[in-house]
């Protein structure tokens, strides 16, 4: 591959494995990245001295391109701990995994949110997807998530109180109309390992991925846009606002709908789900503890979730203040105020602790993410491209060709780049 040259359009996660894979097999690799960071929809900022994650993003570390990508010990994580915290007015109950969470097998023993069915029921499952790979569960037959649980035969109150608000913060839908494979997968990754963030927040996995891309040759080029691109069926011509660079083979490696526009490939999905995220600051005194769990809404929507994500990962706040954030789902909350918003957290706060005094509480920033991943309603994997797609030198990666996680992110990376190495 050393006389031969690959450019990739977009430095996310799926362009930056392909970047590194395709250099490391020799090839003149350019990545171009129309933002001034790479990352994508993986990104960190910082405010006042607090880390904020480009919305609520966590690394599931059983995925199998983490530990294939990713120099895991080097992001230096910081974990949750498993299940959550089902708060309502006037009542917090803490339902968790006993397998890997000993200290709160009482407190989910003695939960009565759900029935000692649905927990014994909760074992059997995890025993189910703990047989199967991923190819296996997105080859499988589909159905929407709340028909896959009804079919298990768990209870109204365990898919109301927990799943929809912990699977509403994952998948960004509280319906749980997705697609169950999602759930299996995930229930399944959750199971064998944990999540986590880095210390120095989500934006630390892109900036490995480019070093490592970078180290074994490929040129990152970001606020650097691509504006067209012709195959000519042995090469390609791809037009930039400082020229036209020839390839033997372009990677595209953007977002679905530039992707789309790029390639004219009917099948990538565009539809969005997304959601607003909001950070706040607390005196630490003030703010909730939850042994670093996810405090998740039973009684309403909004907002869905509110994570005391400093008390998982210290290094997010400044010493002596606290770190919180919390995610509203649909479509109504990209149209209403970030003050209101915040008003909405402070009270749903004050109701699921009435001895405390939240007053303090502070908006940092709000983040309206549009397209935070495709809708993946059941079915929708069965007809997603594959890398060799657009046809000719022209290839696809990203999450949209295969499902959307960090996994299938990374993965897709990966099978864009051997589908280079193979064709030429």
């Amino acid at each position: 591959m050393t006389d031969r040259s690959v450019v990739v359009v977009g430095a996310g996660l799926a362009g930056l494995v392909a970047a590194r894979r395709l250099a490391d097999a020799g090839a003149d690799v350019r990545a171009y990245e129309e933002r001034p960071e790479v990352g994508g929809r993986v990104r960190t900022e910082t405010v006042d001295g607090f880390t904020l994650d480009r919305g609520f993003q966590v690394l599931f570390t059983a995925y199998p391109t983490v530990q294939r990508e990713l120099d895991v010990a080097a992001l230096d994580l910081r974990y949750f701990s498993p299940g959550g915290v089902i708060a309502r007015p006037g009542s917090r109950s803490v339902l968790s995994d006993p397998l890997r969470d000993p200290r709160s097998l009482i407190a989910s023993l003695r939960n009565d949110e759900v029935t000692l069915t649905d927990k014994a029921r909760t074992l059997l499952l995890r025993q189910h997807v703990g047989t199967r790979d991923e190819a296996e569960i997105f080859g499988s037959h589909d159905r929407s998530i709340r028909s896959y649980l009804r079919r298990w035969g768990f209870s109204d109150g365990y898919v109301e109180n927990f799943v929809a608000p912990f699977y509403g913060g994952i998948t960004l839908d509280r319906s749980l109309s997705t697609s169950k494979r999602v759930f299996e997968y995930t229930f399944k990754s959750l199971s064998e390992g944990r999540i986590a963030v880095p210390a120095a927040g989500i934006g630390a996995i892109p900036e490995q991925l480019a070093e490592r891309a970078r180290a074994a040759g490929a040129s990152i080029r970001c606020g650097d846009s691509v504006e067209s691109i012709a195959d000519h069926g042995d090469g390609v011509a791809v037009e930039t606002p400082s020229g036209r660079v020839d390839a033997d083979a372009v990677v595209i490696a953007t977002d679905p709908k530039e992707a789309k526009r790029l390639t004219e490939v009917d099948t990538i999905p565009t539809d969005a789900r997304g959601c607003v995220t909001q950070y706040y600051r607390l005196p630490e005194n003030v703010a909730p503890r939850t042994r670093r769990k996810l405090l998740l809404n039973a009684h309403d929507p909004s907002p869905n979730t509110v994570v005391p994500i400093s008390e998982v990962a210290p290094e997010y706040a400044p010493a002596g203040e606290a770190l919180l954030n919390a995610t509203f789902l649909g479509a109504n909350a990209q149209k209403r105020n970030a003050d209101a918003l915040a008003e909405e957290t402070r009270l749903t706060l004050s109701t699921w602790y009435p001895d405390r005094d939240f007053s303090a509480l502070e908006l940092l920033d709000t983040h309206r993410i549009e397209f935070a991943q495709f809708d993946q309603p059941p079915g929708v994997h069965d007809d997603l491209p594959g890398p060799r797609a657009p046809g000719g030198r022209t290839y696809l990666a990203g999450d949209h060709t295969a499902w959307s996680a960090i996994q299938g992110a990374m993965r897709s990376g990966r099978e864009a780049a051997d589908a280079v190495l193979e064709d030429l």
